[in-house]
């Protein structure tokens, strides 16, 4: 039996985007007989249930409080302790068995703490995007569109087998299995469903700065908008309230499973540039794309470079407002612009880029 363990965090400032991703991983190595595990120091009660009832075990390592290393890592203080004291605690809830592989999704952590904890291990799997430190594994994963291999050259050993690209972007099944009524759906252009989602946590209020923005848009009195946000958003109750405000029909959807039915149901997407980016384009749907952290940047860029949508910025910017319009306005007077967005966007991911990473697992 193929034995995989997990050490991802999420939280308010982390956001849920790391472990999710893994959860999809983690859901299609059960689905063909592998025992896995997680290993988390921060995890809010509500993912920790998730990942129980999805039939996964669950460590949680005693966070003491510790504020992290300066070990010169720009995230080395969302591991909320020094990486060497993180390994030793990992390394003490991962001897009892021989894991086949550790998978590792986690911005404050580096070869430092792979090297550590490779021997307790026989393989190590590395999720990344930031392409900002070096690491010591076997495998790394970066799925962000236009990445090409050579980004890591110095930042892996030598042996390492290194995905890049959207290709390989960990997509929940739903997605793929919906693809093609959403592409069909997109033949005959309306613009009468839009969908706005940042991701579980927003914990920037951008989806409440994209409502605002909407005010001073020319749009049908008859559009039908879609919220989605997580139960432990911080700026949940103020968006329900302004949603209430609108002249919209605004729904706001809480900790929703059917994700990849609403965007399946949508006309246009308004998201963070996140790993939405990536459910999104699997079905074909047009979209602008919001920056809200670092990691964010590449994606949107790389987004619009191939015409899978526009990039529209930080929302904190003061001309944020006035891009929105201009770019809405951009496409919704031409449908045009929209079907071809959609078509770029779907030659970005056909979704099956968990199948082909099981690949490389097992």
């Amino acid at each position: 039996m193929l034995k995989v363990v997990f050490r991802v965090d999420a939280s308010i400032e982390i956001g849920n985007g790391h472990l999710m991703r893994c959860l999809t991983l983690a859901n299609a190595l059960s689905s063909i007989g592998a025992h896995t595990r997680f290993i988390s120091r921060q995890l809010p009660e509500h993912l920790h249930s998730l990942l129980r009832n999805e039939g996964h075990e669950v460590i949680r390592l005693v966070n003491e409080g510790c504020a992290g290393e300066v070990s010169g890592l720009k995230h080395s203080h969302w591991l909320g302790i020094d990486q060497s004291s993180d390994a030793n605690e990992t390394i003490a809830v991962i001897s009892d068995i021989k894991w086949d592989w550790i998978v590792v999704d986690h911005y404050g952590i580096d070869h430092c703490w792979e090297t550590q904890v490779k021997p307790f291990v026989k393989k190590i799997m590395v999720i990344d995007d930031l392409v900002d430190r070096e690491h010591n594994c076997d495998l790394l994963l970066d799925q962000t569109l236009g990445r090409t291999t050579g980004k890591y050259m110095n930042l892996v050993p030598s042996n390492c087998l290194v995905l890049t690209g959207a290709t390989y972007s960990l997509l929940r099944p739903e997605f793929a299995a919906m693809r093609d009524l959403s592409l069909k759906r997109r033949e005959n252009f309306k613009f009468e469903n839009l969908l706005i989602t940042m991701g579980g946590v927003d914990h920037v209020n951008a989806t409440g700065i994209v409502l605002e923005a909407l005010k001073q848009c020319e749009l049908s009195s008859a559009l039908q908008i879609t919220v989605v946000m997580g139960a432990q958003a911080p700026w949940l109750d103020a968006v329900i309230s302004l949603a209430d405000s609108m002249p919209w029909s605004i729904e706001v959807k809480v900790n929703v499973n059917n994700m990849a039915e609403l965007m399946t149901e949508s006309d246009l997407i308004i998201s963070a540039a996140g790993s939405s980016s990536w459910e999104r384009c699997c079905l074909g749907v047009p979209g602008l794309t919001v920056v809200i952290a670092d990691n964010q940047q590449d994606i949107a860029v790389s987004l619009e470079n191939v015409n899978a949508s526009l990039n529209i910025g930080d929302p904190s910017s003061p001309s944020f407002a006035l891009l929105l319009k201009k770019r809405l306005s951009e496409l919704l007077d031409d449908s045009t612009k929209l079907q071809a967005m959609g078509n770029a966007a779907a030659q970005v991911t056909a979704g099956d880029g968990v199948t082909l990473v099981l690949g490389h697992l097992v």
